[in-house]
């Protein structure tokens, strides 16, 4: 994998109070970042610090302004600052922000999640991603009285040990710590499988019979940039472990009400026996949550015996915007023209990067995509890591120089919103269009 900083000049903005802010912050937060996706460490440079956002832009301190594409790393569906999203969390907030007690709106919003999503009859909140997936993993192998997991390369789960996993080269794989202070002993029982290969996971569990507590994988992956899932795959999953008794875990952090209203698995007719999900469920602020059939959730403590707790767990403000989200989803479905607008990005993509004579594909499941710089499909991670990251980092900041804010890295997903206008997909395009001749041409 090329990841080698692009020598091309950075806009005039990063000299300006971004600089300023991006030393300062160096000096208290590692990195200056509280994530690392944020740290541009992938296409080199520095980050420019937001102010607002509106709609489909943001604004930095430098009163730059940007069409997002990344929208908080998928949560905007609706675009920033919704008014409806935004008088509900107002208005929850005049009652207070925290309570440490039930309300009902964890209830309606409970609700919600469990008509909408096939495979949750019962759901806990958490407050993040990595909170949801370690739990759905404790939730099955407290269940199934098993060990082993299997999860794909280049699936990201969240930060927990047991998930932070480097992927392996060969087709199934015992895992090795993929960051130090990740012990030997914390993934020990995780098996790799390369996402799209069935006969992997069938070999992993003929290798571990009755050993393995779950499969586990996004369904459409958007960590390794936006890889979809082969015709069969994930049928071919939902058979094999309910053959081995085996559980499958959905992560539908990203996708869950953004490829469709119930995820990635009303999209596809699968349905899983635990889901994770995430980033829109939260309308913009910190919510997750997992579900599944009252009977595996009525294993979770107060209910059960599987211990998991969260001081902020269903908070009052976060529920509020969930709740508001989802509300609006369902009243009035935007699925249909984020598809139509998420086609035409991915269309005027091709074909300007055709156009410069650069080798490319363009992969979308509904309002998720990637412009990857490999010459050919992108089925799993190995191929990922074959894209020219060199490249999609001097693509990167020509964009950023021409107002377009791209996922900092070919390895995660771009996302419309419904902010997002016609006009704004159409000065993307041509952006794009300059942008990849620049390329060419230097």
């Amino acid at each position: 994998m090329n990841t080698e900083t692009p020598a091309l000049s950075r806009p005039d903005y990063r000299l300006g109070r971004g600089h300023d802010a991006f030393v300062r912050a160096n000096r208290v937060i590692p990195g200056g970042v509280n994530s690392p996706a944020r740290a541009f460490g992938a296409v080199g440079g520095e980050p420019p610090f937001v102010a607002r956002a509106e709609g489909a832009y943001l604004f930095d301190i430098d009163e730059n302004k940007y069409i997002d594409y990344i929208g908080s790393w998928g949560p905007m569906i609706l675009g920033h600052v919704h008014p409806v999203v935004r008088s509900a969390v107002a208005e929850a907030l005049e009652l207070g922000s925290s309570f440490g007690a039930p309300t009902v709106r964890e209830v309606e919003i409970a609700e919600a999640v469990v008509a909408a999503v096939p495979s949750i009859e019962k759901v806990r909140f958490v407050s993040s991603g990595t909170e949801a997936m370690m739990s759905a993993v404790r939730v099955a192998r407290g269940v199934t009285g098993r060990s082993k997991i299997i999860k794909m390369a280049g699936h990201y789960h969240g930060h927990s040990d047991a998930l932070l996993v480097r992927a392996g080269s060969a087709a199934t794989t015992l895992g090795m710590p993929n960051s130090p202070g990740v012990t030997a002993g914390a993934v020990q029982d995780t098996i790799l499988c390369p996402f799209n290969d069935v006969r992997a996971v069938a070999d992993a569990l003929a290798r571990f019979p009755g050993q393995v507590a779950a499969v586990l994988l996004e369904p459409i992956a958007g960590n390794m940039g936006l890889v979809p899932p082969e015709p069969g795959y994930l049928a071919a999953l939902r058979e094999l472990t309910e053959t081995h008794g085996t559980l499958l875990i959905f992560d539908e952090v990203m996708t869950g009400f953004r490829v469709a209203f119930g995820g990635a698995q009303a999209l596809f007719g699968i349905t899983p026996d635990v889901t994770a999900l995430g980033k829109v469920i939260g309308g913009g602020l910190p919510a997750a949550a997992y579900g599944a059939a009252a009977e595996v959730m009525n294993q979770v403590s107060p209910a059960g015996p599987i211990y998991q707790a969260g001081t902020l767990s269903g908070n009052p403000l976060a529920m509020a915007a969930g709740l508001a989200t989802l509300r609006l989803l369902d009243a009035e479905p935007p699925y249909a023209r984020l598809e139509r607008l998420s086609a035409r990005l991915a269309e005027g993509l091709d074909r300007a990067a055709t156009d410069a004579g650069i080798p490319h594909v363009v992969q979308r499941v509904g309002s998720m995509l990637t412009l990857f710089f490999h010459d050919g499909p992108v089925r799993n991670y190995d191929d990922a890591c074959r894209s020219d990251t060199r490249l999609f980092a001097r693509f990167f900041w020509e964009m950023l120089a021409r107002g377009v804010y791209l996922p900092c890295s070919q390895f995660e997903a771009a996302f419309v919103s419904t902010a997002h206008t016609e006009d704004d997909l159409d000065q993307t395009i041509q952006a794009a269009r300059e942008a990849l001749q620049a390329i060419r041409n230097f």
